[in-house]
């Protein structure tokens, strides 16, 4: 007589992947869910209403706003504007629907791919990385994403302003580091939310590109989100690893600032 599989022999399930359709969608999402995390943590206002959600900071955060929903009303579109005229810092709004005309704001604008990866196996990463889970590791990962994408309104470095040490506490969220001779070289964040991932802030300290390292924390991030779909914006630079790893464009995302910012 053969055993009845038990819950530990059956693989786990595997979540179906959106369309590339839906991408926009779940990806507006998941980037909401990373800022309202991070606003909260941060102790900053959060403006949700259907067709955005809005994170409006200090001086030096500044005002993030993360659009919902394509069609933005008019009375949204008004409040978006005004919350941008008051900003008190600098001025990001991430538009993965490339639907919302933001230009009588006097902003610049840019567009960057929104990325699709289907659930399926990960390889090992060529590198260490680390979950982070201690405070020292948490102002490792700070350190390098401040200089790897010149966050100039950052610095000088005031440790647990990006990155607030309650962060790593917030359902879904994660930040890895990866070591290159037991040095911290590269660093990223990854959101889990409603059965979709999502990549943010993957960068290189400057002294360790070109060695694998923005490969091996993309590698260490995903092994934990191998059996869901997982999107997220490529920069023209990272387009090519990400695709290497599997990732496919979905649709254009339009980005407006009020300085130059990488998402």
């Amino acid at each position: 007589m053969t055993p009845r599989p038990t819950s530990q022999d059956r693989p786990a399930p595997v979540s179906p992947s959106p369309s590339p359709a839906d991408a926009p969608t779940r990806q507006a999402r998941n980037s909401a869910a990373l800022w309202t995390a991070t606003g909260r943590c941060r102790g900053h206002e959060v403006v949700r209403r259907r067709g955005f959600v809005a994170v409006d900071g200090d001086e030096r955060a500044g005002l993030r706003v993360l659009i919902q929903e394509p069609d933005l009303d008019p009375a949204e579109l008004a409040e978006v504007a005004a919350l941008v005229r008051g900003a008190k810092g600098p001025v990001n709004v991430e538009d993965p629907f490339s639907s919302t005309d933001l230009s009588h704001l006097g902003m610049r604008n840019w567009q960057m791919p929104v990325m699709l990866r289907p659930p399926g196996p990960v390889g090992r990463p060529a590198l260490e990385v680390i979950r982070v889970r201690r405070p020292e590791d948490l102002q490792a990962a700070e350190r390098i994403v401040i200089e790897g994408f010149e966050l100039d309104g950052f610095a000088p470095h005031r440790p647990g302003e990006l990155f607030p040490e309650a962060l790593i506490e917030q359902p879904g969220v994660d930040v890895f580091v990866a070591l290159c001779d037991g040095v911290p070289a590269g660093a990223g964040v990854s959101v889990l939310d409603d059965g979709i991932g999502s990549h943010y802030w993957v960068g290189t300290s400057p002294a360790f590109r070109s060695r694998g390292v923005g490969r091996a924390v993309m590698l260490g991030a995903l092994a934990h989100l191998a059996e869901v779909p997982v999107t997220l914006t490529a920069s023209k630079l990272g387009r090519p690893l990400y695709e290497s790893l599997g990732y496919t464009v979905a649709a254009p995302s339009t980005w407006w600032a009020s300085v130059p910012v990488a998402p």
